[in-house]
């Protein structure tokens, strides 16, 4: 039984898809924006030396990101060839890093509902 009422839980599955409880977390967000300055930055780079667009670029980063390397786009250049290794390497520890703040704060707060959930219960 949820003590939350409806439009609680739908601004908070909201929060919760646009990862604005990591934003608000003052220990997740150093993480959070680390990895969207990282992702940026080596779009960009992607953008500028290899010419892609903007989409095509945060596409590749982000498949690189999470190791999945569908292999429609590629780099030409050797310099980009060492950024996708650097990506890919990275990718999986700043990740890793990232779903554990993500496990973290959402674990903090279901502990805290049960909390409510024990104190209501009591009275």
């Amino acid at each position: 039984m949820s003590y939350l009422g409806k439009p609680e839980v739908k601004r908070l599955r909201i929060i919760r898809t646009l990862f604005l409880d990591l934003l608000l977390d003052r220990h997740a967000r150093p993480i959070f924006i680390y990895v969207a300055f990282f992702i940026f930055i080596t779009s960009a780079l992607y953008h500028w030396l290899e010419g892609w667009s903007w989409l095509d670029s945060i596409y590749f980063v982000v498949i690189t990101f999470t190791t999945i390397g569908y292999g429609d786009l590629s780099p030409t250049l050797p310099i980009t060839k060492v950024i996708t290794i650097f990506v890919g390497l990275n990718g999986v520890a700043i990740l890793l890093m990232l779903f554990d703040e993500m496990r973290r704060v959402r674990a903090w707060d279901r502990d805290e509902n049960l909390l409510e959930k024990t104190e209501a219960d009591d009275n």
